[in-house]
């Protein structure tokens, strides 16, 4: 491996990204009129939609988990999520800015999950998959929580695609010699382009469906094609009067 270090970025830096996650996970749970959330429900989906990638990171990795060490992150994840559900139509008007920064996080968190995955001696694919993880883990938890449908296993705006998207690009520059500043500037670059187009033109992928009806050999008809090509039989004769007669009294008979 050509660079084995982790990407590191300021405290602050870690806590707004943390924070945003936070506020975004809060502002969706406060979607949800019938679920009556109280202050702790938002509290918990907050905390968990903004350090819950790092949580599966660093569970997968087998290290201690970033947020537990450090007193700043649980409050400020709280903090976030709360000012979510109490200023949600303030926040709801700086939608594409929210979307822009979610962006961006989304690409940072990828970088570090794979550029700590990497350090720690892990190949590239199986680093890959660590910072997808690390970049969605987060609305995975908040899904879970709500005991909703995962919403990155259905058609939508390609979020978990750009995060690989990214860490791909930043797995193979690292391989080349590419230093991992660079690599992960590109990595966020590439993953925040993705994601905002994908919004902004409703990219998804192709919905799942079943592969259509193998069509049948040249030299070997397919059953449908035979029955299709079989003369029509001759039509049955009709029942004489006294077989219909017997088959109406019996039928009354069952019906009585």
């Amino acid at each position: 491996m050509s660079s084995t270090t982790v990407l590191a970025i300021p405290l602050w830096g870690d806590l707004l990204a943390v924070g945003i996650g936070s506020l975004q996970g809060a502002m969706f749970a406060a979607g949800f009129r019938d679920r009556r959330l109280d202050l702790l429900g938002v509290a918990i989906i907050g905390v968990a939609t903004g350090v819950g990638g790092g949580l599966l990171r660093d569970i997968l990795l087998n290290v201690t988990p970033v947020a537990l060490q450090s007193n700043w992150y649980l409050p400020s994840t709280v903090v976030a999520a709360l000012l979510g559900m109490l200023l949600i139509r303030l926040f709801r008007r700086l939608d594409p800015l929210i979307t822009f920064l979610d962006a961006l996080t989304i690409g940072l968190f990828g970088a570090i999950g794979a550029s700590k995955a990497l350090a720690l001696g892990l190949p590239e694919v199986p680093a890959v998959f660590v910072g997808v993880v690390s970049a969605v883990g987060g609305s995975i938890l908040r899904d879970m929580l709500l005991n909703l449908p995962i919403a990155l296993m259905h058609v939508g705006s390609l979020y978990a695609v750009a995060a690989g998207a990214g860490t791909i690009v930043l797995v193979v520059m690292i391989d080349l010699g590419v230093p991992l500043t660079v690599a992960a500037i590109v990595c966020v670059v590439v993953t925040t382009v993705i994601r905002l187009l994908a919004v902004r033109f409703g990219w998804s992928l192709p919905e799942q469906r079943e592969l259509g009806r193998i069509p049948a050999c040249a030299g070997r008809a397919s059953p449908d094609a035979r029955a299709r090509r079989r003369p029509p039989s001759a039509p049955r004769p009709a029942p004489s009067r006294a077989i219909a007669s017997t088959r109406a009294s019996s039928a009354g008979g069952e019906r009585a």
